[in-house]
């Protein structure tokens, strides 16, 4: 498991990152470093509660409706996790670039990704720009 540690240990209480501060500076990294891990925390948890209620859900049901209805509950709960799954994985792939200190620019262009995009989506890795390009051209494709 990735672990940051910029040198800041602690952030101002409220801070949220500026565009008058420099890009990606030691308190934006700190910042988005405790965002990515706060939200990895809370998927961890979510897919723990999700594995302890499908051991102790009984699929023993005498009612065929019943039955049918817990498959198809099973099922769903499944895919989210296989979806958390892949998030997380993303998120730790968001805290490697903070470590090596390609966070937050472009994979594309190298340019700074926005700081809204970042705050709505820290797991970007394009701008936004570049991202409608791509889902442009992913669209011709189709």
């Amino acid at each position: 498991m990735p672990s940051v540690k910029p040198s800041a240990t602690k952030l101002p209480e409220g801070y949220k990152p500026s565009e008058s501060e420099e890009f990606m500076c030691e308190r934006q990294k700190l910042y988005f470093a405790q965002l990515l891990q706060a939200w990895k925390d809370e998927l961890l948890n979510e897919s723990r509660q999700t594995i302890t209620n499908m051991q102790t859900d009984s699929l023993a049901h005498a009612d065929v409706a019943d039955r049918a209805s817990s498959e198809t509950d099973r099922s769903l709960e499944l895919r989210a996790s296989d979806r958390q799954r892949k998030l997380v994985a993303k998120i730790d792939s968001a805290l490697r670039r903070i470590e090596d200190d390609t966070f937050g620019y472009c994979e594309e262009t190298g340019e700074p990704i926005s700081l809204a995009r970042l705050e709505a989506r820290p797991i970007a890795t394009l701008s936004l720009d570049a991202q409608e390009r791509h889902e442009r051209e992913e669209r011709i494709r189709r």
